[in-house]
């Protein structure tokens, strides 16, 4: 099966090109779309002077946000299943062959990486983040009545052909609940894989606020009670 690995990318210069080696290093056939949401730190430049055939890049003319960069890659995936990748380090590609093992196996349609199910290295860092996640995925678990442990989590994985049976509208990083309500009600086969964590700081680039987590409130409600599909 090939492998398409969506990246969105904002002011993410100093991590670009390692994460960039990583997902090249997994030992799968695999393409890597990268979609830069308009960066102004120099992530571009390192960009347009990347010179690999394997890697093909998207550049948005404006800030839109993670959603929509999202958005742009799942234009653009020809594999057979797709992973979300941050440009960040906080999630380690050597764990690909874990998290699509359920989906290879015929057992899932989607996966989603867990940083809380398992024994794996997770740094300790804000507890009221930590909080905050665990609030939102109750109340989607509420409203899905699915039993997730980390609905936020960067790792989704999913068979590519899910891109024709759902239209993601969040540009944000409502995309999330946005995602997880949806697949839900399309009663998708869903799995958790335990996945190990390196947690950046807002000192490191951490960009995800409070104000995220009452727009994902707001994408649970709206899309589970207002929209159809």
């Amino acid at each position: 099966m090939k492998i398409s690995v969506v990246m969105p990318v904002y002011n993410e210069r100093q991590t670009i090109h390692k994460i960039l080696e990583k997902v090249q290093q997994v030992g799968l056939e695999k393409e890597i779309i990268i979609v830069d949401d308009c960066s102004t730190d120099g992530t571009r430049e390192c960009l347009e002077n990347l010179k690999n055939d394997a890697v093909k890049v998207v550049y948005h003319d404006r800030n839109k946000g993670k959603g929509a960069a999202l958005q742009t890659g799942f234009n653009h995936v020809s594999g057979d299943i797709v992973i979300i990748q941050d440009a960040d380090l906080e999630y380690d590609p050597n764990e690909y062959h874990r998290l699509i093992g359920p989906i290879v196996s015929g057992q899932a349609d989607v996966v989603y990486g867990s940083r809380f199910l398992s024994g794996s290295e997770r740094r300790v860092l804000f507890f009221w983040h930590y909080v905050g996640n665990k609030f939102l995925t109750l109340v989607s678990n509420v409203i899905t009545n699915l039993n997730l442990s980390d609905m936020e989590t960067c790792y989704k994985v999913f068979r590519s052909d899910i891109l024709k049976k759902i239209r993601i509208e969040q540009n944000r990083f409502g995309f999330e609940p946005e995602f997880t309500v949806k697949i839900a009600k399309k009663k998708l086969r869903i799995y958790e894989v335990g996945i190990s964590y390196y947690g950046r700081d807002y000192a490191e680039g951490k960009k995800i606020g409070w104000k995220d987590g009452v727009v994902a409130l707001w994408c649970l409600v709206k899309y589970s009670f207002l929209c159809k599909n």
